[in-house]
């Protein structure tokens, strides 16, 4: 009775030290690949334009820096849409030296957005990830919002000649993005 006991108790210690080997490799392994960051180290990772006029087309330069001890090769840079373009260095960055990714916005459209920019690097499994934001403000409609949603104005302006007056009336209302002239011809 006496050696079933011993051969169950070494049995037991036998499995809790396979159990504990098992867990310290992958506490280790977790370890290291909590680690590993990315060879690129950006200034920033985000940039705000904050308001930018409709159809006018914005930059921003963001920079890096290879922090690895080992040459690296952006693979690709992919905006989300077409309204975005990133340029990016196409050969190796040496270690330790710096580089551009210039980043247009086309702000075709009004309203707010977030655009991000997916950096790929050669023989790394997790991209890198920029993000540009901001609000494209309609030009047009700026005047409305400059009048605070007053009522309709008038102007009157009038030129003269020896045989007709010409007057002309613009009104312009709060509710309306557009402008409407109307051209009077007075004969003296």
């Amino acid at each position: 009775m006496k050696r079933n006991s011993i051969s169950k108790t070494l049995k037991t210690k036998t499995t809790m030290k396979k159990i504990l080997y098992l867990f310290v490799a992958l506490l280790a392994a977790t370890a290291s690949f909590a680690q590993t960051k990315a060879p690129l180290e950006f200034q920033e990772s985000k940039f705000s334009f904050g308001k930018v006029k409709q159809g006018v087309p914005v930059t921003h330069t963001f920079t890096f820096k290879n922090t690895s001890d080992k040459p690296v090769v952006i693979e690709s840079a992919t905006a989300s849409c077409g309204c975005t373009t990133p340029e990016y260095p196409k050969g190796a960055i040496a270690q330790g030296s710096t580089g551009n990714i210039k980043v247009t916005f086309n702000a075709a459209s009004p309203g707010g957005f977030t655009k991000p920019v997916t950096v790929k690097v050669a023989n790394e499994t997790n991209p890198i990830v920029l993000n540009i934001v901001g609000e494209v403000v309609n030009t047009t409609g700026a005047a409305t919002a400059a009048t605070g949603g007053a009522k309709a104005t008038t102007a009157k302006t009038a030129t003269a000649s020896p045989k007709a007056t010409t007057a002309k009336t613009a009104t312009a209302s709060p509710k309306a993005t557009t402008v409407t002239a109307k051209t009077k011809t007075v004969k003296q």
